[in-house]
């Protein structure tokens, strides 16, 4: 202890009194180990730290905790959203900055569902890391759960991702560097981030499709018992300074802190409907439109758009003005929150009904039934579990971003997954499997001399899948639902156990590179439509999640992979290749190479033509 103590103060370069330093000195004689000064960036070895060295921390990690007070709550004493709003801000806001090496702001905020409400006295722990850094913007994953100290109980509270962009001087773009992801969830996340971002950019035409396939006529729900509301008697109007605790050192307002703001005058619109104090569940993706900051009046209005049997939704904005609140108006935030009113066994109550205005009420209250729908899909495709999704989701219109979205998603996922084991090799071609829980899953690749471009645009065609995969019969294009995306109606040569020939209904999801060293991706996945039911001359197959990824090794040299996760019906074909005692995926794999060097030449006069 005593050297230890004298080592810290010769590397502070502290004096160390005579009496001390000849104690030290005599207490150490007969050691074997010699007196050294740590070196700057050494680090201090402990024992036993080479048989368990410690994981490496993403350098973007943010953790933070916080223990609730009574001023943090409300009447009932529960965290105020608010606030916990503001909290979740600050963490993503400290793990974008971390990357950034510059001030960031918040540009938008994904979907929230909480899921538990949090007490006084509580703690709250929120883990922010920065999961995918693009040009300029950045998505910062984040997690809050609660902590009881009495009863050691731990609960997840919501998962939300935010979007930060980083700015230089004069509110200048900075440039990101690129993060690589160490662990084999961020490699998930880092892959993912991409298809989320995606996603985020076509949100508002989601919105605008559905309401122009929707009836333009507003029709009002019955409800027996209840006496519809004007919802102008929901209004709300509020107005708040922006001072100095409220910003940022740049002078901008926190994106947190606005947040509470719109929690709180939404709040009071959806008491004015119930009369009774309402819990916020969700808060639908929205976008920072521009900055405020200090000196500002933030001007927020809120107005319940749409009551439904047992949630309400309440549309808020938020405007800043100067100091000459008559001129120079500015759009800075609209978003839209679910609330509900729970009785006193926590189940939801039914709601009175809405009564909109005319004109913009009735759009209003169209536009609130469509985001809802939209929530649903986007909640039940995307927010579920893989193992809660049924193999066939119904294909529609309003949720045809999201199943494309868990399309490549669930194929991107299993391809970070970090436990695959070598099962075969022939010649070029290589098998893998992973097994857990309910599912097998197996990987077959190798390395073509072929562009990686030309390849992905031979393989993502399923109409010439026959040419080369003899379990394939046909595949019709049923609908081109946009440049990326396509549905096939597949026939298979393999018969079921129902001696019929089997067929699929196909979803086809193929992206692009989104930055250097990304996969060309083709996944795969079932889907059900309407105008191609089940028959009586097939049985009907489905594939959860397969698909191809294609490295560029050269430019004229690319590495194939085809994974696929094993439903039951498939399950007794792949073990048979596993176990040896098939060579069936290893001819395939070879007839595809074959069929991809022989269309290459042809595939380089067709894009020369084009």
């Amino acid at each position: 202890l005593l050297s230890r103590c004298l080592l810290k103060m010769v590397k502070g370069n502290i004096v160390v009194p005579e009496e001390i330093l000849s104690f030290c000195c005599n207490g150490l004689q007969g050691s074997t180990s010699p007196l050294r000064v740590q070196e700057p960036g050494e680090r201090e070895e402990v024992p036993g730290a080479m048989a368990s060295p410690l994981p490496t921390r993403n350098p973007t990690e943010v953790q933070m905790s916080q223990l609730v007070l009574p001023c943090h709550t409300n009447h009932r004493g529960e965290l105020s959203t608010g606030q916990l709003l503001k909290w979740i801000d600050t963490a993503a806001c400290l793990s974008a900055e971390r990357h950034a090496g510059c001030p960031c702001v918040t540009a938008s905020m994904d979907d929230i569902y909480f899921e538990h409400t949090i007490s006084v006295g509580q703690v709250v722990n929120i883990k922010a890391k920065v999961n995918r850094a693009f040009n300029s913007s950045m998505e910062v994953g984040i997690q809050v759960s609660y902590e009881d100290l009495c009863s050691g109980k731990h609960c997840s509270i919501c998962k939300a991702y935010a979007t930060f962009v980083a700015q230089g001087p004069s509110s200048s773009k900075v440039k990101l560097k690129p993060l690589t992801p160490q662990t084999e969830e961020e490699k998930t996340e880092h892959s993912i981030a991409a298809e989320r971002r995606r996603m985020r950019l076509v949100h508002k035409d989601t919105l605008k499709d559905l309401l122009i396939r929707s009836p333009r006529e507003t029709e009002l729900e019955t409800r027996d018992g209840s006496v519809a509301v004007p919802a102008e008697k929901t209004r709300v109007e509020s107005v708040e300074l922006v001072l100095p605790p409220h910003a940022n050192h740049q002078g901008n307002t926190f994106g947190g802190q606005i947040m509470a703001w719109m929690e709180n005058v939404a709040t009071i619109a959806a008491s004015r409907l119930c009369h009774a104090h309402p819990t916020l569940r969700a808060i639908e993706m929205f976008h920072f439109r521009g900055p405020s900051q200090v000196g500002d009046r933030l001007v927020l209005k809120a107005i319940v758009n749409n009551a439904f049997k047992n949630s309400m939704e309440v549309g808020v904005c938020a405007e800043a003005y100067g100091q000459e609140m008559s001129i120079s108006r500015r759009h800075i935030n609209s978003a839209f929150m679910t609330f509900e009113v729970l009785d006193q066994e926590g189940r939801p109550r039914t709601l009175p009904m809405v009564a909109p205005e005319p004109g913009d009420g009735e759009r209003r209250y169209r536009e609130a039934s469509a985001r809802k729908k939209i929530r649903l899909d986007r909640k039940y495709v995307v927010s579920c579990k893989q193992t809660e999704v049924p193999l066939s989701v119904p294909w529609d219109q309003s949720n045809k971003v999201y199943l494309s979205y868990n399309n490549v998603s669930a194929l991107k996922t299993l391809v970070a997954k970090a436990n695959w084991a070598l099962a075969r090799e022939k010649e070029k071609v290589r098998m893998y499997t992973l097994e857990e829980d309910k599912f097998l899953s197996f990987r077959i690749e190798m390395s073509v001399r072929i562009a990686a471009s030309q390849a992905f645009f031979l393989l993502s065609d399923l109409r010439r899948r026959h040419e080369w995969d003899s379990h394939y019969a046909s595949a019709e294009l049923v609908q081109q639902v946009d440049d990326d995306d396509m549905i096939y109606h597949v026939v298979s040569q393999t018969l079921s156990h129902e001696n019929k020939p089997q067929d699929f209904v196909i979803l086809a999801s193929r992206r692009k590179p989104c930055s250097k060293g990304d996969p060309y991706v083709v996944a795969f996945r079932s889907v059900t439509l309407p105008t191609h039911p089940a028959s009586a001359g097939f049985t009907r197959g489905e594939t959860l999640c397969s698909g191809f990824c294609i490295w560029t090794e050269s430019d004229e040299t690319s590495k194939v992979a085809y994974y696929n996760q094993a439903t039951p019906g498939y399950l007794n074909y792949v073990t048979t290749n596993v176990a040896g005692l098939s060579s069936n995926f290893c001819a395939t794999f070879e007839a595809c190479e074959k069929f991809l060097l022989k269309n290459k030449e042809d595939l380089i006069v067709r894009l020369q033509d084009l």
